[in-house]
């Protein structure tokens, strides 16, 4: 009998990024809308297609890419303290207005029989669920924390990922008095960074996640510089405005999250690709939870170096150089109003 291959720690693709280095901000996925459904595990193109209810939410997934449909969906594993047997639920979160601090959301139980009805309801008018109110839920006050263990995408997701979710779980869940959930999501994403979380209603993607930063990320009790190193970026901005986003949370501290802002690239490097380029110029328009202050932030983004990465776990992964950056200016305009 072969026994079968283990892989190294060394061929483990977030091991490789972690030990270069490589800093995460930036390649948090940005979209305007969420959809977050549960679907049964295990998550194998077999078991997508024989399962009925599966094969459906499935199959949505697939029709909002191939439509162009700019939601961007994301499958929960069902959990035997959350989830109803008989029922679906579903997790609607968009984006309020251009200035926001928090994902608006909405939450939806749907019984299996009418699945296929949500189905094509959400296809055809994806931003009015006015439709599926009698299945609304009055749960809009919880935080959601949707940890990556999809190991089928990478083995770094599972590896890492699975015993995350576990003391999220078992401990910060269960501490948290019904406002905290946490649930084990498909692939959201740079799993070089494994293990790696989506918050919701935030929006804030993190990655290289260690547990004894845990109180700090779920809590928010503590200096938000110590979460620098973790930190992928603010989903409802692109790359270099979540770079500069993070430069200035980590001046204002945790109040920054009540804050309604935006991004913008005004200018930038256009003799590499926009993933690759060289240098960018950002504004960050911002206003306090009480109005009381409102402003500017204009920032300079410019590569300071590279590091080698590997994308994928396995053995005999190429690693690859990816650019690393620094603001080199961060001027701050501001005014005061109620606009």
């Amino acid at each position: 009998m072969t026994t079968p291959k283990l892989l190294s720690d060394c061929q483990f693709c977030s091991v490789v990024s972690k030990n270069n280095g490589e800093d995460p901000i930036g390649t948090a996925n940005k979209s305007n809308t969420w959809l977050v459904v549960e679907a049964a595990l295990p998550w194998t193109e077999e078991h997508l297609h024989s399962d009925p209810i599966l094969s459906q939410v499935h199959d949505l997934f697939h029709e909002l890419e191939n439509r162009h449909i700019p939601v961007m969906p994301i499958a929960i594993a069902p959990d035997r303290e959350y989830s109803i047997p008989g029922y679906v639920r579903a997790l609607h979160y968009k984006r309020p207005t251009t200035n926001f601090a928090e994902f608006e959301k909405q939450e939806f139980l749907i019984p299996e029989s009418q699945i296929g009805q949500f189905t094509a309801g959400f296809l055809e008018h994806p931003h009015d669920l006015d439709q599926f109110q009698p299945y609304q839920q009055p749960q809009n006050h919880i935080r959601e924390i949707l940890v990556c263990t999809h190991g089928s995408v990478d083995v770094a997701c599972s590896r890492f990922g699975y015993p995350i979710y576990q003391k999220l779980r078992q401990e910060y869940a269960a501490a948290s008095a019904g406002n905290l959930r946490v649930w084990r999501c498909s692939h959201i994403g740079g799993h070089q960074f494994a293990p790696t979380l989506f918050d919701l209603p935030t929006g804030q993607f993190w990655g290289h996640i260690e547990p004894d930063i845990l109180d700090a990320l779920v809590w928010r009790n503590t200096p938000v510089k110590q979460l620098r190193q973790f930190y992928r970026g603010w989903s409802g901005m692109t790359k270099f405005e979540q770079i500069v986003e993070r430069e200035i949370w980590m001046q204002h501290g945790w109040e920054w999250l009540g804050y309604h802002k935006s991004g913008q690239v005004l200018a930038q490097d256009t003799t590499n690709d926009e993933w690759n380029a060289d240098w960018a110029e950002v504004r960050i328009d911002f206003t306090s939870p009480d109005h009381s202050s409102q402003g500017s932030y204009l920032a300079r983004v410019e590569a300071c170096g590279q590091v080698m990465t590997a994308f994928n776990s396995g053995e005999e992964q190429p690693l690859e150089a990816v650019k690393q950056y620094a603001i080199k200016q961060l001027i701050t305009k501001k005014g005061t109003g109620n606009s």
